[in-house]
């Protein structure tokens, strides 16, 4: 009887046959194991997990949730669970574009997470400071007044008269009432003291502000065209910029170290992500054009 069942274990088909069942076990096993780890009947929330969720409601700045209030607020953090769970199933996390960008930014938060940042010497502070100290650069500030001379009520003779305004108000002080005379009203104020040059590029355009920053404290000067006609201007105070001494921003120059540590970081992982890629583009890439959607017209 042995010696038949020998024979059988030695035939080449039976042979093939339990190596297939074996196989087919193996695979029957670890599939039900990835799909139990796949897709979960279990959820199950902490106490840890249940405080969170109260903490983020207190977050929003309102009071202590109470007992229905908590119950509501876990009963909606285990639907979230459910939803999230079955549309991984069903596959719709696939080609997202909110979902991409989503992951995307968690790997950037990630990034910084395992950031291990240490803290810059003085020495070492002190010396990235010298090397980017412009960014440091605190603008100039300048207080002036200012003559409006109206398009809309001049027409096409609105510089020339401003010109003429300039050699009649010549050498004369700043409140001199023949110059505000001469002026026309200003749908804004007509005094601006300690501005620096965004303010002033805000309130009148660039190019003005440039004029009046290059333009010499203590007499009428112009005429200086803005986004609302010409101007004359009396700078009476100017501040020039500078960059400012370490000792006054220290604390600023140590976070900018920082966030430039961090970005360095977030780079150099990136790159090393980037590395185990293919990365496949159109030969023709620059030549693909985007066609605008209906609708929406370019800013």
């Amino acid at each position: 009887m042995s010696g038949a069942f020998g024979r059988w274990l030695r035939e080449p088909l039976l042979q093939f046959l339990l190596i297939g069942l074996a196989l087919f076990a193996v695979y029957d096993v670890r599939n039900r194991d990835a799909g139990r780890r796949d897709r979960s009947d279990r959820i199950e929330l902490t106490a840890d997990d249940v405080r969170q969720v109260g903490f983020a409601w207190v977050a929003q700045g309102r009071p202590a949730p109470s007992p229905e209030e908590m119950r509501a607020l876990v009963d909606a953090r285990v639907r979230e669970e459910i939803l999230y769970r079955e549309a991984l199933a069903l596959g719709l996390d696939k080609d997202d574009a909110i979902v991409r960008r989503r992951m995307a930014q968690k790997m950037e938060f990630l990034f910084e997470d395992v950031a291990k940042l240490r803290e810059p010497s003085p020495g070492e502070l002190r010396t990235w400071f010298e090397k980017i100290a412009e960014r440091f650069t605190q603008p100039g500030r300048v207080t002036f007044k200012h003559l409006y001379f109206s398009p809309d009520r001049r027409g096409g003779r609105t510089r020339d008269d401003a010109v003429h305004a300039l050699a009649a108000i010549a050498g004369k002080p700043m409140d001199a009432p023949e110059a505000t005379a001469l002026g026309d009203p200003f749908m804004f104020q007509d005094w601006y003291a300690d501005r620096a040059p965004d303010d002033v590029a805000k309130a009148f355009g660039p190019g003005f502000a440039r004029a009046v920053f290059a333009t010499t404290p203590g007499a009428w000067a112009g005429p200086v065209e803005s986004g609302y006609g010409w101007h004359l201007v009396w700078v009476d105070s100017a501040t020039p910029a500078r960059v400012q001494a370490f000792e006054e921003v220290e604390t600023d120059v140590k976070a900018a170290w920082t966030e430039d540590q961090r970005a360095e970081i977030r780079e150099k992982a990136f790159q090393a992500m980037r590395a185990r890629y293919e990365i496949v583009l159109p030969k023709d890439l620059p030549s693909i054009e985007v066609p605008p959607l209906a609708g929406v017209v370019p800013q």
